[in-house]
């Protein structure tokens, strides 16, 4: 364990485990001075946030998986302070030998040279530059760059494309998934300012939002798909592909685009040997793309929007092996409309989304890139979860290699409840117990329990994984069961809503809902997000008089989660009482249950699927 991580370990275990003061870290409560974040949980009246604007040419070459671009950045400074250095991400290098990556050994498949920056330049002027190991590098500016001032940044670059795919690489022979190919600057905030955290390929990202013209060139043939709206249908598809194209956009059902025999044929692009592919999307956190000349390619659209009856465009790019994907459309417009109407309730943001048969199970801004799996139930599930993510992060600009909670946990407890609406709420529910929850709760090392607040990014291996993902959607579904689904709904849609756009904290989540709820939940959030607990209870004590019994429950795990009794009765009939989280809010150890029985009992349980305990032994009471 690193010295950083016994640091913030040993600060948030030395916190007065009476209080409810929730523990604030000095960079955020100077936010709160400086009035850039505000304590109600809205961003501050001073709040800014940096962008810019891209235009980036691309080219790639198949048959060398060479990736070579250009592109101009028009940089904006809205921060308070004049800039010295521009800090830029170069997230590629970590295929470079020697690079620092949490994941073991790599194959030399993995590989590559980096990125390799061949110029850039300043305004138009050569700038000074030295190649770097890391992902990240600055540039000396030749003057300050104030406050409400623009910089233009030039970058000449290339790089080859790893033959061992992952998030991004070549995924067969002629079909590449191409993410975090440019150098962009990185995020500077009001909390921490550059962010240069050295990218591991565990983690993810953190990005500002920005404007893009993106053009990708390749041969004749390769059909490319990215983020944004495709500028130049007829410029690059003959025109019965455009129509379909076209058609797809407002279609209810799936349209075969493009086949395979098509692509063979030379039936699908236009013919010239170089095409330019130009997209543009606006306000968003990245781009990514993938080509392809033997993928079929569908589409079909779905309406996510009952008021303005605004359409998404959901298409699927896959080989003709990947049985399960002839069904990628359908899912992918299941998930948008689903999660548009219910959770997490706003509208899908974006105007499409790309479904790729890739290896990476991996979220883009309008893109996916995931596994084929001959279960198509888990194909959905991966669709579902990796197009959920379209809210967090996309939505909202979380720092997701630190607070992957925000990111992870929100979207992993999402998939839980929309599977419930395909396969049934029992089914869904141990199937995500079996995925999400019971390697932490059932593993008794100190790495299953370090609290969620820990940075993401001070964290390694299964500890990492756990908090991202199955323990923080677990306290974000216990939080669902405590306010009630209407009062969480209107929490977690004013959270969307005040920072949209912008980048939150875990603290400015805390303090909205607090500020929506009119609760304090601070007792809550204390037990969920700043403890070691785990989940484990015990029935301590039954007593009855007449039908009226007090059942003591004790919390020897600590974490505040509901409870579901479950009495059977001495005639064969079974009863379910269920209470919710707010048991705990005066005493987080013991509880006492009223419980009106209709008959006379013989047994008393408690059990239920998604609050798992680690052991059950004490769960039960007979008379």
């Amino acid at each position: 364990m690193n010295k950083l991580l016994l640091g913030v370990l040993s600060l948030i275990f030395g916190i007065n485990l009476i209080a409810q003061d929730l523990y604030i870290p000095r960079n955020v409560k100077e936010a709160y001075q400086n009035e850039t974040r505000s304590m109600d949980g809205k961003p501050g009246k001073k709040y800014w946030q940096n962008s810019a604007d891209y235009d980036i040419r691309v080219k790639i070459e198949p048959q060398t998986n060479l990736v070579s671009g250009t592109e101009d950045i028009l940089y904006t400074n809205n921060s308070p302070n004049e800039l010295r250095y521009i800090c830029f991400r170069l997230t590629m290098n970590v295929h470079k030998p020697g690079a620092e990556r949490d994941g073991g050994v790599v194959s030399n498949d993995y590989l590559s040279s980096g990125i390799i920056i061949d110029e850039i330049k300043e305004t138009d002027k050569i700038a000074k530059w030295e190649n770097t190991d890391y992902t990240y590098n600055f540039l000396e500016l030749s003057q300050p760059l104030k406050p409400n001032q623009k910089v233009k940044l030039s970058f000449k670059w290339h790089y080859s494309l790893s033959k061992e795919s992952s998030r991004e690489g070549m995924i067969e022979p002629n079909t590449f998934f191409v993410a975090y190919f440019y150098p962009r600057v990185s995020v500077y905030d009001d909390i921490d300012g550059w962010d240069t955290n050295n990218f591991n390929d565990r983690t993810e990202f953190y990005n500002d939002f920005n404007n893009y013209n993106l053009e990708i060139t390749a041969p004749k043939d390769f059909v490319v798909w990215a983020t944004g709206d495709l500028q130049n249908i007829d410029e690059v598809l003959q025109p019965e592909i455009a129509a379909r194209f076209k058609e797809s956009l407002t279609s209810d059902k799936v349209v075969n685009i493009a086949s395979l025999d098509e692509l063979k044929s030379g039936k699908v692009t236009v013919q010239n040997d170089l095409l330019t592919w130009k997209w543009k999307a606006d306000n968003i956190s990245d781009v990514s793309f993938a080509v392809s000349d033997h993928y079929i390619w569908d589409g079909g659209s779905v309406i996510v929007d009952r008021k303005t009856k605004r359409r998404v465009s959901i298409q699927s790019a896959f080989n003709i092996e990947a049985v399960d994907f002839k069904q990628a459309v359908d899912y992918g417009k299941f998930t948008v409309e689903w999660s548009s109407a219910n959770l997490p309730g706003v509208a899908y943001p974006f105007n499409k989304n790309t479904i790729f048969r890739g290896f990476g199970n991996m979220e883009y801004p309008m893109m996916i890139n995931i596994t084929s799996n001959k279960d198509s139930a888990e194909t959905q599930r991966l669709v579902n979860h990796e197009i959920l993510h379209s809210w967090f992060p996309f939505y909202m600009g979380i720092n997701e290699q630190r607070y992957g909670i925000m990111d992870e946990g929100w979207t992993t407890a999402f998939e839980n409840l929309i599977t419930r609406q395909v396969i049934g709420e029992t089914q869904a529910n141990l199937n995500w117990t079996k995925r999400r929850v019971s390697g932490w709760v059932m593993n008794p090392k100190i790495s299953s329990d370090i609290p969620l607040i820990t940075p993401g990014d001070t964290m390694r291996g299964d500890a990492l994984g756990n908090n991202q993902y199955g323990k923080a959607a677990v306290a974000y579904l216990a939080l669902k069961d405590y306010l009630g689904d209407e009062l969480f709904k209107k929490c977690l849609f004013e959270f969307m809503n005040r920072w949209n756009g912008k980048h939150p904290l875990p603290w400015d989540m805390f303090n909205t809902f607090n500020d929506v709820s009119g609760k304090d939940l601070n007792w809550f959030f204390y037990n969920w997000f700043y403890t070691n607990n785990y989940i484990d209870l015990a029935i301590e004590n039954v007593s009855a008089n007449g039908n009226d019994y007090s059942m003591k429950v004790k919390n020897i795990g600590g974490f505040a989660i509901p409870i579901e009794v479950i009495t059977e009765y001495k005639n064969g009939k079974k009863e379910v009482l269920h209470f919710t989280p707010k048991v705990w809010s005066k005493n987080q150890q013991l509880a006492t249950l009223s419980l009106k029985l209709s008959d006379e009992p013989l047994t008393l349980t408690i059990k239920q699927l998604i609050f798992i305990e680690s052991n059950y032994n004490d769960n039960f009471w007979k008379f």
